[in-house]
């Protein structure tokens, strides 16, 4: 990311003093090994927040809190959800709390304050849940590596492709109007045009919608078999009831980003959720042993199924385990601490059977088709229906020519005509 990127972001210039700050710390190898966690436990993601702190607590707790020997410390600071406390915070963390790196931040605008940050300091900086596609393609920073999370436009594809095969010939897309909603989109519209699909109109909504009615009248009146709506947090609980409420229930086939048919909004709502179908690496009704012993220790430790957000910060902080483990709990040295995140490989997870990074630092999965269904009488989850193999942030394209292509906007949503 240049200079004018970071300050698109309100991102200051990075200081010769803060960018030597991490190879110059002497750390006593014998101490805590430190981890600064951002999450906004403030504001209006902060519910997203505490359940990121609740999943990277969880794990650390079952390993005791230690690494090859080393206790570990996990300090919190509280980003607001905003890219400026963002920065400070990370700041902090940095140059007064002295950790050995950083992880966490639920929002894309703070991650890219903070990745600004530490491409000048060279501290490490692990993502679990930012999906921004660049920061894992065309401004891919060395020390930023997303362990344990996807990039926005990666699930969208096999969802896309698993339309098609279903007969859908026709899609309306609805979502939020930024830059997670816009790759999303894209990586939907991109595979299922090219799959011989038609993109029949695509809406774009601010933030925060009250009233959903006029956008439904536009689906209603498109001609197209089903939608596709990227939505997250209200606006996914606002979207999904004034959808059943409308009577559009049933005459539409309802496809949505995971982040839509997650548990941390399905857990709010009733009926109106049973049937949508979305694709992602984490289904919490799956039989695999794996989540249900997470599903489990979870639900014990804070008395609800958790979330995509729980769920990646506890398998992040399982990824971070295992490289300290790798390296002998010798953090000190970024580089080699940062080869062996980069060549872990963790298997029998939450999010399936095997995890590894591609070479731009972003996992690659077995993403399953998951509709929503009936848990019991009371509770919902989603359950896997199909599965793809293999799937990169790239999908079926080389990544050389992918990226060759503009980044997904509102713009350039990669629709064949």
């Amino acid at each position: 990311m240049d200079r004018r990127s970071a300050m698109k972001f309100g991102i200051a210039a990075v200081s010769a003093q803060s960018a030597s700050l991490y190879t110059g710390m002497a750390y006593g190898q014998s101490g805590p090994i430190r981890i600064g966690l951002l999450a906004p436990q403030t504001g209006v993601v902060a519910a997203g927040g505490k359940e990121m702190i609740e999943g990277f607590n969880l794990y650390w707790n079952e390993v005791k809190n230690q690494a090859a020997g080393r206790k570990v410390e996990i300090i919190i600071e509280d980003d607001a959800g905003n890219p400026d406390t963002a920065l400070q915070k990370a700041r902090r963390l940095v140059e007064q709390q002295n950790v050995h790196f950083l992880a966490g931040n639920f929002l894309a605008n703070t991650g890219l304050a903070v990745a600004s940050y530490v491409k000048g300091n060279k501290v490490p900086y692990f993502i679990p849940v930012i999906a921004a596609d660049e920061l894992t393609q065309r401004a891919r920073i060395d020390n930023v590596i997303r362990i344990a999370g996807f990039a926005a436009s990666q699930m969208q594809r096999p969802l896309a492709d698993w339309a098609l095969k279903q007969g859908i010939r026709k899609v309306v897309t609805i979502s939020q109007d930024y830059t997670f909603g816009h790759e999303q989109c894209g990586g939907f519209a991109q595979t299922f045009s090219e799959g011989g699909g038609t993109i029949v109109r695509q809406i774009w909504h601010p933030l925060n919608t009250p009233d959903f009615s006029p956008y439904l009248g536009q689906i209603q009146e498109s001609g197209a078999q089903a939608v596709f709506a990227m939505e997250t947090g209200a606006d996914a609980t606002r979207l999904i009831t004034q959808w059943s409420n409308y009577g559009m229930r049933g005459k539409f086939t309802f496809l949505g980003a995971q982040n839509a048919a997650d548990q941390s909004v399905i857990r709010t709502l009733g009926d109106e959720c049973e049937g949508i179908v979305s694709a992602s690496h984490y289904a919490e009704g799956a039989d695999a042993p794996a989540v249900k012993k997470f599903v489990s220790s979870y639900e014990a430790a804070y008395k609800k199924t958790p979330s995509i957000y729980g769920c990646a910060m506890y398998c992040g902080a399982r990824w971070i385990h295992a490289a300290l483990e790798k390296v002998g709990g010798r953090v000190e040295n970024g580089a080699e601490f940062l080869n062996a995140v980069r060549s872990t490989t963790l298997t029998d997870t939450p999010f399936g059977p095997l995890i590894r990074l591609d070479a731009y630092g972003n996992p690659i999965y077995d993403v399953v088709i998951r509709r929503v269904v009936k848990r019991d009488a009371n509770r919902l989850w989603n359950v896997p229906i199909d599965k793809y193999t293999n799937v990169s942030q790239f999908g079926k394209y080389d990544p050389e020519t992918y990226l060759k292509q503009p980044a997904y906007s509102r713009t350039f949503q990669g629709v064949k005509s």
